[in-house]
């Protein structure tokens, strides 16, 4: 439940930045003293984001590296409702999905059926797995999902935060048909990227309100982020006490 508020606490937060960085001039940006380091950063993603980083953010994010689908979708689609932006909303969609079923392959294929399970368990709970955020409890989890649910995890689990991830890796492990695995994947993961972009076109229509107390909103997230950090830091000390 707590990663979950962060990821939606991360998602407004480049909501709010953005907003704030469609006052400013990508000329500007580069040699004024008044813009945060913050905002040049999302400046610069605004003006570099395509359809090959979208295509290759999603790759890693269905893969086991700790990239948020949350953080590419919502933001890329806020971009694409730009009378400015070179993209096209259904474009982001696609090729998201396109990068999300290309990560699931290889997780499907390299990590699921060539690597095989008892290498990836025993990476899972190695320093370079944890450093990757992969624990073997998540991946027992995606795997439990996967035997009690059969072939349709695939496409159930694209909408399961941390199961979205790894749903791939057990379907490789049980050689479950490729086509029928590709298609649950496709369609799962074009649905949830539906939903992202429309996270995006929703903070589109509310720009202006948004930049009318994007300060007092900066102020209140990185408060919120602070409290909630804290909040997971005590309770892993804590259960690492008992």
């Amino acid at each position: 439940m707590m990663k979950k508020i962060l990821i939606l606490i991360f998602v407004f937060s480049f909501s709010i930045f953005f907003a704030d960085a469609q006052e400013v001039e990508p000329k500007t940006i580069q040699n004024s003293d008044n813009v945060t380091g913050v905002g040049k950063m999302f400046q610069w993603y605004k003006n570099n984001i395509n359809y090959g980083t979208i295509t290759i953010l999603m790759i890693a994010e269905s893969s086991i590296l700790p990239v948020p689908s949350e953080l590419v979708i919502p933001p890329a689609a806020y971009i694409a409702l730009d009378e400015k932006s070179n993209l096209n909303i259904f474009f982001v969609i696609l090729f998201g999905t396109i990068g999300a079923l290309i990560g699931a392959t290889l997780n499907y294929f390299v990590l699921g059926m060539w690597i095989g399970r008892p290498l990836i368990y025993k990476f899972a709970g190695s320093k370079a797995g944890h450093l990757l955020l992969l624990t073997e409890e998540k991946l027992q989890r995606s795997e439990d999902y996967f035997n009690k649910n059969g072939k349709i995890s695939t496409f159930i689990g694209r909408f399961i935060p941390v199961v979205r991830h790894l749903i791939s890796i057990p379907a490789g492990f049980s050689k479950m048909h490729y086509l029928t695995f590709a298609i649950f994947t496709f369609v799962g993961a074009g649905l949830w990227n539906c939903i992202l972009a429309f996270l995006g076109y929703i903070t589109h229509g509310q720009a202006d309100l948004i930049k009318r107390y994007a300060h007092e909103l900066s102020i209140g997230l990185v408060v919120l982020c602070i409290l909630v950090i804290v909040f997971l830091i005590i309770k892993h000390f804590l259960k690492r006490k008992k």
